[in-house]
């Protein structure tokens, strides 16, 4: 059964990518035991580096999960069900955040960075699909959205499957490099979100 329109799918999907966001905040802790408060704060450095890049992670993916649905007239079940799918993984990733956070410099980073990298690859492999979906045949795009919005969608996520792929296997040699790599790709795609206005 087809949604007459998107409202519904919007709304919920707002309410989920706010509160993944708000949760990444939660991984800063510091030791009340210890009295060297600075030195701490320092060290916090892994935790620091995992936010920004998680939190302008999300605000991409939404930013662009916003302007897609503008594209859209309606929605079905199968839409409705990828996107849950897209979901899930965007309300998931403040764990592997607080692993890259903890363990980044300590052991387990090897295990820490593939986790997140795998977290943020199949974040944009499903975003890939839920696009594709809408997208093919024009099955979900409103008639009056024209051709070159949809071309302009296609350049935009050209590159975001094969990035984080690369983030995923360079985390096998250098975890510190994977997560510098993250954030190198959402540095690229925050101002390459005007791609979706050419």
């Amino acid at each position: 059964m087809d949604e007459p329109n998107t409202a519904r799918l919007e709304t919920f999907s707002d309410g989920v990518f706010a509160i993944a966001a708000t949760l990444l905040v939660l991984e800063f802790t510091v030791n009340k035991v210890h009295r060297d408060l600075g030195n701490q704060l320092l060290h916090l450095w892994p935790a620091y580096l995992a936010y920004v890049t998680s939190f302008v992670t999300i605000g991409i993916i939404w930013m662009n999960h916003h302007h897609t649905v503008s594209l859209l007239g309606r929605a079905d079940r199968t839409m409705l069900f990828i996107n849950i799918l897209l979901l899930l993984t965007v309300a998931f990733l403040p764990f592997p955040t607080k692993l890259v956070a903890k363990d980044l410099h300590h052991g387990g980073e090897t295990a820490a960075a593939l986790v997140y990298t795998a977290t943020l690859l199949l974040m944009a492999v499903l975003h890939q699909v839920w696009w594709r979906y809408a997208r093919h045949g024009r099955r979900l795009i409103a008639e009056q959205v024209p051709d070159s919005a949809l071309h302009a969608v296609d350049r935009a996520y050209l590159a975001g499957v094969p990035a984080y792929g690369a983030a995923f296997v360079i985390a096998f040699f250098s975890p510190l490099a994977a997560v510098g790599l993250t954030f190198a790709i959402a540095a690229f795609y925050l101002p390459s979100a005007a791609l979706f206005d050419r």
